[in-house]
């Protein structure tokens, strides 16, 4: 055997020896390398977690499948790569890309079934080269484990944005989206949220979207405080079972004895979510013939618990620059009526300036007639999450408020060091009891002057959780304006105060995680579109072409001898 062949033999063996030792080492040590800039396929810490607990098959369909635009095969693409990593943690985990149009003579059939699921399709217009058409994309998944079924958004509603920009939010969002759905089928529920009745709160319907949204991850249920004139301490005691009570925009005002009970549901280490309006103004009222309303202060007797807490909400109106559209009749009545769009100053569109992880990444939240609030000393730790523009004031009530407001003219002295009110606010640390050192409303043994650590919100509008119903009285999905079409985030907004809250901070960080998507100008490859085309497929078959050819010649030479 000549030596030629010898060392031939003994570098297979030794290659065929690395492979063999890598295989070994591979089945002991489970790493997967992510070389990109962000870290986008670097799954989070909340996410392992919730893959672990995947102990029997679970199936993901998704329907990003078939004939789609440019911008959503990008979304497919970063779908299908997320999926893989989930996949490769859990062998438990199988997805798989669907077209619900594919067949013809069933899509309206499948259509129809996924409407009925609540997967509405989206209709977008496809620009190619100055050539527009029309096309029908369900930007959704459905994971079903252990018979239990969830709806995953993939695509993320951003009002005003681009299809592009909308994809590029979606997949900042994606880990969230598909983490945060298989959260709610894996894991079971545990904490309990009260919403809280008896004092003109806001009806179910009206709030039903949020509740809907809060009940897939939480037990959820009515609270009503009337049982408190009768037997405080029982209530008291049934109170503290819940883990978050929810005060949505209340009208009446609180009696003592359910302030000594909230209190002490706050001492006890209860998180409350509160949404207050300390003023009566309501966009219904505005729609008379005079086209005008009376706004004045309302008074929950609630302003003692609140100043002992460490903030206050002032019985103003903030005014805002920044505010939401709003339609309204001009010209002359009957045939000749039209509606012309105006900036409605009392409804502030608010755009998050906090990196906190409650709000970071999130677009516009809609307020109605909110109200400022104050922070004051106490030791309470105070994160403002959402205030108003630097272009805003505070009007004082009783004040008349007009729709002929829209026609004013504003310059910015107006609103020289009057704006940045702030609107929501989170209060972390030791709470003391309003009660403390006072006599109290009603006996109790185990009164606490101070209470546990806790955190509560506070926001100054209580339309901020309130949904829209239909012309069927149907409520519309949370955020979403009737009167304008536009689309805001205050579920998102109240989805991640009610997680935060109730410690499920692990999901919120992975919304709050920042990727940078490198997309190509259309408009420059429009204007070089053959150039484009040389470099992206010319220029890599001339390059394949070339080492052919070199690697043939460098054969054929050296074998010749």
């Amino acid at each position: 055997m000549t030596s030629f062949r010898k060392n031939n033999i003994k570098s297979v063996l030794l290659v065929l020896a690395i492979v063999l030792v890598v295989n070994v080492l591979s089945r002991s040590f489970f790493q997967r390398f992510d070389l990109t800039a962000d870290q986008r396929y670097t799954l989070s810490g909340t996410s392992l977690g919730i893959i672990k607990q995947v102990d029997n098959p679970l199936s993901i369909k998704v329907y990003l499948q078939g004939d789609l635009p440019a911008e959503f095969k990008r979304l497919q693409v970063e779908t299908k790569q997320l999926l893989e990593e989930f996949q490769a943690y859990n062998s438990n985990i199988v997805f798989e890309f669907v077209d619900p149009l594919e067949n013809e003579e069933s899509s309206m059939d499948n259509i129809k079934e996924l409407y009925r699921k609540g997967l509405t399709p989206i209709n977008i217009t496809v620009d190619d080269k100055g050539k527009q058409s029309q096309a029908m994309v369900f930007p959704w998944a459905i994971a079903v484990y252990n018979n239990k079924e969830v709806n995953i958004p993939l695509l993320k509603n951003m009002m005003g944005a681009s299809t592009t920009q909308k994809v590029i939010g979606s997949v900042q969002h994606l880990e969230y989206s598909i983490a945060d759905g298989l959260n709610k089928i894996i894991k079971a529920k545990q904490k309990k949220i009260a919403v809280i009745k008896g004092n003109g709160e806001l009806q179910d319907i009206l709030m039903a979207k949020f509740l809907l949204q809060v009940r897939e991850s939480y037990y959820i249920g009515p609270f009503t405080l009337d049982s408190v004139a009768k037997s405080p301490v029982a209530s008291l005691e049934a109170l503290t079972k819940y883990d978050l009570a929810v005060i949505a925009k209340p009208t009446e005002t609180f009696t003592d004895s359910e302030k000594q009970v909230l209190d002490q549901f706050i001492m006890n280490g209860g998180k409350t979510l509160w949404l207050v309006d300390q003023v009566v103004a309501e966009m219904d009222s505005l729609y008379n013939d005079a086209g005008a309303t009376l706004a004045y202060p309302r008074d929950l007797g609630l302003n003692d618990m609140f100043f002992k807490y460490g903030f206050r909400i002032n019985p103003d109106l903030i005014k805002d620059e920044q505010g939401s559209p709003i339609k309204l009749a001009s010209g002359e009545q009957g045939s000749a009526t039209q509606y012309q769009e105006f900036n409605w100053k009392f409804a502030p569109q608010v755009y998050p300036t906090s990196t906190h992880p409650i709000v970071k990444n999130l677009g516009g939240i809609k307020f109605d007639f909110a109200n400022p609030i104050d922070t004051l000393k106490n030791g309470i730790k105070k994160t403002v999450l959402l205030q108003s523009s630097p272009y805003s004031k505070k009007i004082g009530t009783p004040a008349e408020v007009n729709l002929n407001i829209v026609t004013e003219n504003s310059s910015p002295q107006e609103y020289l060091n009057k704006g940045n009110l702030p609107m929501a606010v989170l209060l972390e640390g030791d709470f003391h009891s309003v009660y403390e050192n006072r006599v109290l409303p009603f006996e109790q043994n185990k009164f606490k002057g101070s209470g546990k650590p806790t955190k509560m919100i506070v926001i100054s509008d209580g339309d901020l959780v309130k949904n829209q119903l239909d012309k069927n009285f149907q409520p519309v999905e949370l955020g979403f304006d009737q009167r304008s079409g536009n689309v805001y985030d205050n579920k998102d907004f109240m989805i991640n105060c009610v997680n935060y809250l109730l410690d499920d901070t692990g999901l919120i960080n992975i919304r709050s995680k920042d990727l940078t998507l490198p997309l190509l100008d259309k408009e420059k490859v429009y204007a070089s579109y053959t150039q484009t085309q040389l470099i992206t497929i010319g220029l890599p078959l001339v390059v394949l072409l070339v080492f052919g050819l070199l690697f043939t010649y460098i054969r054929k030479k050296t074998y010749s001898k």
